[in-house]
């Protein structure tokens, strides 16, 4: 029986299916979620160093910032001493640096010297600012960069092209900066036939209220914001025209011309939604570079943001105030680059696959 069980004449045992494999779709998302979790852990890694950098990084400055504090008063060594003890910096410097990194975790970035005032209360009074200057912006070089590159590749060669090319390379080299003290001294003071159209600086007048307030802060927003866009559309320019050159000779586009569409349609339809790719990646590492860079314009032009807090706070030097700042200013940086990195995948699957 056993015998006649394993010849042939015998039932067949069953055989267990094999293990279905998975859909392209499946491991798609799974090398997806992988290349994510590798970016978020290399930004935490980053968001870390610039926490331990910021820390010892100010400490080199020069100066004593009790003695700033006091403004070159006569003041006693038991005040002195009261004034290291309050801000804790009678401590050791590893105490000091442990206690800043737990409280930092939390968001706590500890009083600030000059201020007399929680770090964070501070920064959440200037941000709005910020956020002013550098989101208005951000969307005017953004579509001015992106429909002048977008025409200069189509036109490629032409005096238009050549003209548009090299204003942006010279913008792109000029210090924001400079540039700023060069429009004041030309639209704020005046200079020659050209009268003083703008304020030299700060965000308002102070004797506005309702609409009239709105036009106002519109009124010293306009040469500020005319710094940025002027610097930084040049580079959303330059990227667009160029991936807009390696998208004109595609195939594509020659199925596109042939199939009987108007050159501008092929160029709306086809090619510059392609080429919009790298541009999408630049304009999120543009946004925090944005925020980051415009601590030199914001002091320039004595705008009430976190550029100016940050210029005030080194100046004393207020330690936490600065050390929090140059943390926020990198970790936008970081953050919108993180960003980029994650959403290109979807953008272009060949990413990150």
């Amino acid at each position: 029986m056993r015998g006649g069980a394993r010849g042939g004449g015998g039932p067949a045992r069953r055989r267990r299916p094999p293990p279905r494999a998975r859909s392209p779709r499946a491991r798609s998302t799974t090398a997806y979620l992988r290349y994510t979790a590798g970016k978020l852990a290399g930004a935490a890694v980053s968001l870390f160093a610039v926490l331990v950098t910021s820390f010892f990084l100010f400490r080199l400055i020069p100066g004593d910032p009790v003695k700033q504090m006091t403004g070159g008063r006569q003041v006693s060594t038991e005040q002195i001493a009261a004034m290291r003890e309050e801000f804790g910096l009678d401590l050791p410097l590893w105490q000091q640096f442990t206690d800043y990194c737990g409280k930092a975790l939390t968001g706590d970035f500890g009083t600030s010297y000059q201020f007399r005032a929680p770090v964070m209360d501070k920064i959440t009074e200037a941000l709005p600012a910020t956020l002013l200057l550098t989101g208005t912006a951000f969307v005017i070089y953004t579509a001015i960069g992106i429909w002048l590159g977008a025409r200069s590749a189509w036109r490629n060669g032409s005096a238009g092209d050549r003209f548009h090319t090299a204003f942006a390379l010279t913008l792109y080299s000029v210090p924001s900066f400079w540039l700023g003290l060069l429009l004041i001294i030309t639209l704020s003071v005046g200079i020659g036939p050209v009268p003083g159209m703008f304020p030299t600086g700060g965000m308002e007048s102070g004797d506005e209220s309702g609409f009239a307030y709105v036009l106002d802060v519109a009124h010293h927003l306009v040469l500020p914001v005319v710094t940025l866009v002027a610097v930084e559309y040049a580079r959303t320019l330059l990227v667009m025209r160029s991936s807009l050159l390696d998208e004109m000779g595609s195939d594509y586009l020659t199925t596109a011309r042939a199939k009987g569409l108007r050159d501008d349609l092929v160029r709306r339809r086809h090619a510059v939604p392609n080429a919009m790719l790298p541009t999408v990646t630049l304009l999120f590492v543009n946004l925090g570079n944005t925020v980051a860079g415009a601590i030199l314009v914001e002091t320039v032009f004595s705008w009430p943001g976190l550029g100016g807090l940050f210029y005030q706070a080194l100046s004393v030097p207020d330690l936490p105030l600065v050390q929090a700042l140059f943390f926020i200013f990198a970790a936008a940086v970081i953050l919108m680059n993180t960003l980029a990195d994650v959403i290109y995948p979807l953008l272009d699957p060949r990413v990150g696959r």
